[in-house]
């Protein structure tokens, strides 16, 4: 039979290795969901460094158009900082693109559905305004998922391309009618 100062002792050392296997796992979790936000921020800076580099923007000339110091750019760059919504929209503004495409970017907001590449030529279009690209945008995804819950096993039937043809004519639409002989 155990003393009293024995049971105590044991459900001490229990009570200790409890602790100790749930601050381990709290340790890996949060660990783990500092890697991925490193990973956010990393990943946002790269972005916002690419598509500097593509507009031919210096670093300096982003800082000041964004409103931000020169130093604090370049830790956003690097994924040392992690940059506020409107920091974003400010940058954003200075490279001419959407703010939306950094804030889903930075995981501030979901990625839209559809062909990544059809949005990225909604978004990238100079001859669209923001609010038309975002009316696009939410047509197209709309769209897209319409017909992701109509078709079998969620597949999204493209439109046929048509080939050959020698007048301009859009997939999914019908063709322009032929002038008659007599309107011609």
């Amino acid at each position: 039979m155990q003393s009293p100062g024995e049971f105590v002792t044991g459900q001490v050392r229990s009570v200790r290795d409890k602790v100790d296997q749930l601050a381990g796992s709290v340790a890996e979790t949060v660990a783990a969901e500092a890697q991925q936000v490193s990973s956010v921020r990393s990943q946002v800076g790269e972005y916002i460094r690419e598509q500097r580099s593509a507009a031919r923007v210096s670093l300096r000339e982003l800082a000041r158009t964004a409103g931000v110091s020169n130093p604090y750019l370049s830790q956003v760059e690097r994924g040392l900082r992690k940059p506020s919504a409107e920091i974003l929209a400010a940058i954003a503004k200075g490279l001419q693109i959407s703010a939306e495409t950094l804030y889903e970017q930075a995981g501030i907001l979901d990625r839209r559905a559809g062909n990544p590449d059809t949005v990225a030529a909604i978004r990238s279009d100079d001859l669209l305004s923001e609010r038309h690209k975002a009316v696009l945008l939410e047509l197209y995804e709309t769209y897209v998922r319409e017909h992701a819950a109509t078709a079998p096993d969620g597949a999204v039937p493209r439109p046929p391309r048509t080939t050959g043809t020698t007048h301009d004519h859009t997939p999914g639409t019908p063709p322009a009618p032929k002038p008659s002989k007599e309107s011609a």
